[in-house]
């Protein structure tokens, strides 16, 4: 089957929809379907496996800003669309952006079945501009992602009963959904590790994702910097971003400055199996699948309560748990549970039964999603 992956922002970066594109298309193609991605990504150009898109040109301020963020934003036609789908049997969208409008447009008149994944909350963007907290402003974004796609196609995937929610209550709508988990890595499982002896002394507290205002590293760096164990902590802030020289500022404050760059998957599973503590402190978090991760490394994990956070769902228990953005009380929570080691362990075992899934049971659920939503259209179509 040849099937259509659109993403209005795919560039050279890593952040989540990204990955769950290229875990997609893996599984996908492993499974011996024909997949085509559509996309903005200039370095694709000439790959089979890509139809790739102009950029669009924001002027050189928000230029240098997107590049910084690590995406590439879509600037397309519908008759460009129209030659990207050509004979496309399925469509499935990552984004809800103006590529994704294109094709849902183009699936109703060609009665082509289409999906489209809930990967963006509209209090990502708000929080760009500062303007997260304004309740009507996000309500008014998911009322125009539903008109403008998600009521025009035949499934939503949502990762997490959470975002399933918190969008259909926004536009008091319920549609034909599947609740599908984008899954951990394999590679993330608890393992002995040599830790560094750069680290011999310290307290090491992971923390990864994107550096933006939503994922709020600076409530770590703050907590860290009240806590009575700060000279003996090392914060690790696994990630790039727009506030990369923000969080380094902070990072000065401490005896031991954080480090900060992106790694591998394979060095992740290796920090995080000498991990001491992980902190999860985003108050808009979709899913949160670098947490889950950690968690099935077995390594303790606190959790913000943020009510825009699907990761407060999978806290081990009611310890593993801190105020949002109260840094007061997370250098507490750090605090309490570096001086008992025994109380580490059981959280630390406790995250290692958690049911997460992973990436191959995820795509399996994908795959199984696509079928269904075949058969169903198929189905109308002989009624």
């Amino acid at each position: 089957m040849r099937i259509a992956i659109i993403n209005d922002l795919l560039g050279s970066g890593s952040n989540g929809t990204f990955v769950v594109t290229y875990n997609l298309l893996d599984h996908l193609k492993a499974q011996g379907h024909e997949v085509r991605v559509i996309c903005p990504d200039q370095s694709k150009k000439g790959d089979p496996d890509y139809f790739v898109v102009p950029e669009r040109n924001l002027g050189v301020p928000l230029n240098r800003y997107v590049k910084k963020v690590g995406v590439s934003i879509s600037k397309c036609t519908r008759k460009l669309m129209e030659k990207a789908l050509e004979g496309a049997q399925y469509i499935h969208c990552i984004t809800p952006f103006r590529l994704a409008r294109y094709a849902a447009d183009i699936a109703r008149e060609k009665n082509i079945p289409i999906s489209a994944g809930f990967h963006i909350m509209a209090e990502n963007i708000t929080a760009y501009l500062h303007l997260d907290k304004l309740t009507a402003l996000n309500t008014h974004i998911y009322k125009q992602m539903y008109k403008t796609l998600y009521r025009k196609v035949d499934c939503i995937h949502y990762p997490t009963g959470f975002i399933k929610a918190h969008f259909e209550y926004r536009v008091k709508k319920s549609m034909p959904a599947y609740v599908i988990s984008n899954g951990a890595d394999r590679r993330f499982k608890k393992e002995e590790v040599a830790r560094p002896s750069k680290f011999d002394g310290k307290y090491i507290i992971t923390s990864t994702g994107r550096y933006s205002r939503e994922k709020s590293q600076e409530t770590l760096l703050k907590a860290v910097a009240d806590s009575r164990y700060k000279d003996d902590i090392q914060v690790v802030l696994a990630g790039h971003g727009a506030r990369e020289r923000y969080y380094k500022r902070l990072g000065k404050n401490l005896p031991n400055p954080p480090i900060m760059r992106v790694f591998s998957r394979d060095e992740m599973v290796k920090i995080l199996n000498c991990t001491d503590l992980y902190v999860h402190p985003a108050y808009i978090e979709l899913e949160g699948i670098a947490c889950l991760e950690a968690m099935k490394c077995g390594v303790p994990t606190l959790v913000s309560d943020s009510p825009y956070s699907a990761t407060y769902d999978f806290a081990a228990d009611d310890e593993c748990i801190f105020e949002d953005r109260d840094t007061r009380l997370l250098a507490k929570k750090i605090d309490s549970l570096l001086a008992d080691a025994a109380e580490r362990e059981r959280i630390g075992k406790k995250s290692l039964a958690s049911e997460v899934k992973y990436v191959d049971e995820c795509m399996a659920q994908m795959d199984a999603m696509i079928a269904a939503v075949l058969r169903k259209k198929r189905e109308q179509a002989d009624a």
